[in-house]
């Protein structure tokens, strides 16, 4: 892959919405049903190794803000902790969680690029779901879900890109529009309202009725290269432009606050390392795996730090915590 789009396409992520034949909608449960949901959804899956049960009335604080933070389940499922639960497989790539919007919410996370790769893995999982739960389908809507949007397939496949270039050359508004207008919508990283911090943006399908998901799968991988194409040239455009050197200058700022601070806001290192890896992207600063200031700045985040730390830190501590963290790890990147 050459240098300069390097980083771009980030992570793959493929939903699925199944309901149980004969069961009311999650929201018109009680918690008797929804036990019963509980236990039926975790029983057909126990043929399937690596998964952990969580129960969202008896999950930690810990454990909760980090697989909410992690995207493994919303803050919708734990509104409603008495009545819900979660699949997690034990590398995380796959979560199933249970009496969200619907019965079933199973998805899969990989990073890159890997849409068709993502769907199969997850398709397995659900087929073998099947086989122990009749879903809720009919033979013209597909399947049945508590949200119209997502009748037919129930599948949403989305690509977390590193849009950097078309942000800062204000060229997003116009893609986000282009793309409405294709039956996808751009969200931030923690979906629908949410900002574009660090420069990410979530592309995914919004039609799942009268389409298949072979069709949805290609749509969204088309326009993930298309986007990925068009940042190249926005970059290029950043290193010949009349700009270019206020922008390395950026970069390399960047760079020498995160590896020269004692204290480091959460926010503040999402976005200066979204500015090292669009420096690294450049030819600026030399770092070959600009994935890795991804995963630092996640480690990082109030959800995961404690984890980091082994212990709970208050929020100065965190904030020097942080700042050690980072100096250190990214300067290890650099070659």
């Amino acid at each position: 892959m050459e240098k300069i789009s390097q980083g771009t396409l980030v992570s793959t992520r493929i939903r699925l919405a199944r309901n149980i034949l004969g069961m009311p909608f999650p929201g018109h449960l009680n918690e008797k049903q929804a036990k019963e949901i509980i236990r039926l959804v975790s029983s057909g899956m126990n043929s399937l190794a690596d998964f952990k049960l969580y129960y969202m009335d008896s999950i930690t604080d810990w454990d909760a803000n980090s697989l909410m933070g992690n995207h493994l389940i919303s803050p919708n499922l734990l509104s409603r902790k008495k009545m819900s639960a979660a699949l997690i497989s034990e590398d995380s790539s796959i979560s199933v969680m249970i009496n969200e919007e619907d019965h079933l919410r199973e998805q899969c996370i990989v990073k890159g690029l890997q849409l068709k790769r993502a769907y199969d893995k997850l398709s397995s999982i659900d087929s073998k779901i099947g086989k122990k739960i009749q879903f809720a389908y009919d033979e013209q809507l597909g399947y049945l879900t508590a949200c119209p949007t997502n009748l037919g397939t129930g599948l949403r496949a989305s690509v977390m890109l590193f849009l950097p270039a078309l942000t800062i050359n204000g060229l997003m508004r116009e893609v986000i529009r282009l793309l409405s207008k294709q039956g996808l919508t751009v969200r931030g990283v923690y979906g629908e309202g949410s900002e574009a911090e660090g420069y990410m943006y979530q592309v995914s399908n919004e039609v799942t009725l009268g389409v298949s998901e072979e069709e949805i799968i290609a749509q969204v991988d088309e326009t993930a290269r298309k986007l990925t194409e068009l940042e190249c040239t926005e970059r290029r455009n950043l290193i010949n432009g009349v700009n270019s050197l206020a922008v390395k200058d950026k970069c390399m700022r960047a760079y020498g606050v995160a590896t020269n601070c004692a204290q480091l806001s959460s926010g503040e290192l999402v976005t200066l390392s979204a500015d090292i890896k669009l420096g690294a992207c450049l030819g600026y600063v030399n770092i070959s795996d600009v994935s890795a200031l991804d995963d630092i700045a996640a480690k990082m985040q109030p959800y995961n730090i404690n984890r980091a730390a082994g212990r709970s830190l208050s929020a100065a501590e965190r904030d020097t915590y942080r700042a050690e963290y980072a100096c250190s790890h990214i300067k290890k990147l650099v070659q």
